[in-house]
């Protein structure tokens, strides 16, 4: 009689296999969130940073803080920038609180002018260390 060679994989098999991909997934998927997060938040030192010649020029110039509506025709808001607001020489822009990650929902980054100076400084407030933009660190 002919033996027949044994074909296809073990139970034991198959179930070490499911449980190596849910731990990878386990690690990648909170991986993957942050990372779409980080995005997300760059879009707001994007926009803040747009405005930095304008505001700098417009202090050269006027000897005051500008407002938004004399920085011409400055973007002010985004995909997940709901708007920047100007108080002073700060400007906060805000995130939206939909189709933002939820780390980011309602999240302001600030962008400060020193007028003695003539630098720019950023503070992200209530940003996790995890998904904060470069400049804020």
């Amino acid at each position: 009689m002919r033996k027949h060679a044994q074909q296809g994989f073990t139970l034991i098999e198959l179930m070490i296999v499911v449980a190596i991909i849910g731990i990878l997934a386990a690690i990648a998927i909170p991986a993957y969130q942050d990372y779409t997060a980080r995005a997300q938040a760059a879009e707001a030192t994007t926009l803040l940073g747009g405005l930095k010649s304008s505001i700098a020029e417009y202090y050269n110039t006027e000897g005051a803080a500008p407002t938004m509506g004399a920085l011409g025709n400055a973007v002010t808001t985004g995909k997940y920038i709901s708007t920047i607001a100007q108080s002073g020489f700060s400007y906060t822009a805000t995130f939206k609180n939909s189709g933002v990650s939820s780390k980011l929902k309602s999240k302001t980054v600030s962008m400060t002018f020193n007028s003695s100076t003539g630098a720019f400084s950023f503070s992200c407030t209530g940003i996790d260390s995890a998904i904060r933009p470069k400049i804020c660190q």
